[in-house]
């Protein structure tokens, strides 16, 4: 799949004296985690059919510093971060696209303190503005009719407003939104956020991602749509743990959109 894959490096940009359209940050989960990397191809793919003139920092990508700031550590922090933003820097990076949420936030956000001042785009975001503009053209319907539920990530809907464009990127490949009760502003955390990811349960009577898939599966949907990679990690467990895998898929909405254009 990979050598069908364009995925130049602003190493090799910088080496023709060019600069892409946009940076694209990969993050951590999109690099490691076996999951999240089919919703970085997925993304590339789309990226690549719309003829965007990307790049990635390859092995120049360090953390953001995310974690370790929820964590309470803000020296590590700081550290990732005047590293990572000496980097972009030094390559005149000013637009970065990224299909994590709480990179997105912490980029957008957290950087501009430290020196790191970029414009910062969402996946769903960017995809939506391919859309508009005609760069990609929506003309598949294999989710026409399809019961789709979307789980708005934190960093993403409460922490930056943004509730719009995933669901107008679901509306366009024809699936049937149905929203959960508790959704938008209101919407509950999928309990990875603020480095619970990498943490134990405290105790109490329910997983807040159980809690969390149950809203979900109220909806009685085909999918439950996600836009970071740690809600779907989250959210494809919860899936399992009520045993409906079988029956319920979890995919990001880039895999969504390039699914519908069979990419």
């Amino acid at each position: 799949m990979s050598d069908q894959l364009k995925v130049p490096t602003m190493e090799q940009f910088m080496a023709e004296g060019k600069q892409p359209e946009v940076l694209f940050w990969v993050g951590s989960a999109g690099s490691f985690d076996d999951r999240a990397k089919k919703i970085t191809k997925a993304f590339v793919k789309i990226l690549n059919k719309a003829n965007v003139n990307f790049a990635v920092l390859g092995t120049e990508e360090s953390c953001t510093g995310d974690i370790a700031k929820r964590a309470g550590n803000e020296f590590l922090f700081q550290m990732q971060a005047v590293m990572n933003i000496e980097v972009l820097n030094g390559y005149k990076i000013k637009k970065i696209v990224t299909c994590d949420p709480h990179s997105y936030n912490c980029l957008k956000n957290e950087y501009p303190g430290l020196g790191g001042i970029y414009e910062v785009i969402h996946h769903t975001q960017f995809i939506q503005e391919l859309i508009k503009t005609g760069r990609l053209k929506m003309e598949g319907n294999v989710f026409n009719g399809k019961r789709i539920t979307f789980h708005d990530p934190c960093y993403l809907g409460r922490a930056n407003n943004e509730y719009d464009a995933p669901r107008a990127l679901l509306n366009t490949i024809k699936a049937d939104v149905v929203e959960m009760k508790r959704s938008k502003n209101t919407a509950l955390c999928c309990g990875a956020g603020g480095a619970q990811m990498f943490k134990e349960p405290e105790k109490g009577d329910k997983d807040i991602n159980v809690l969390r898939t149950e809203d979900a599966l109220k909806t009685n949907p085909n999918i439950i749509a996600t836009g970071c990679p740690y809600c779907n990690t989250m959210m494809t467990d919860g899936v399992k743990s009520k045993e409906k895998e079988d029956s319920v898929a979890v995919m990001d909405i880039a895999e969504l959109i390039a699914e519908s254009e069979d990419l």
